[in-house]
């Protein structure tokens, strides 16, 4: 499957924070369909169920001086949000 395929209907990309590094993202996705975006191969691959059955797909996103654990297949990702961790079970470089 194409990339293209995936990710065509977004019209904007929106500014994320992973692990320390700020990329571009598509808007109004989730976080997990987001890594993909970035890293398409390695995401896909992963052996995850991508409806939130499995809770593989746990990030931790900071919030004040805290972190929260989400779900990132149910998790939209937005502007200026700041992912602090990865779950091990998605291969994300």
């Amino acid at each position: 499957m194409d990339q293209a395929e995936i990710f065509d209907q977004h019209d904007r990309l929106i500014t994320i924070n992973i692990l320390g590094r700020d990329r571009k993202v598509p808007a109004n996705d989730s976080i997990l369909r987001c890594l993909q975006f970035l890293d398409m191969e390695s995401v896909s691959e992963s052996e995850l169920c991508w409806n939130g059955d499995c809770l593989d797909c746990q990030v931790w996103v900071k919030q004040g001086d805290k972190e929260k654990a989400v779900i990132s297949c149910r998790t939209n990702a937005e502007p200026g949000m700041e992912i602090t961790r990865i779950s091990d079970k998605i291969r994300f470089e």
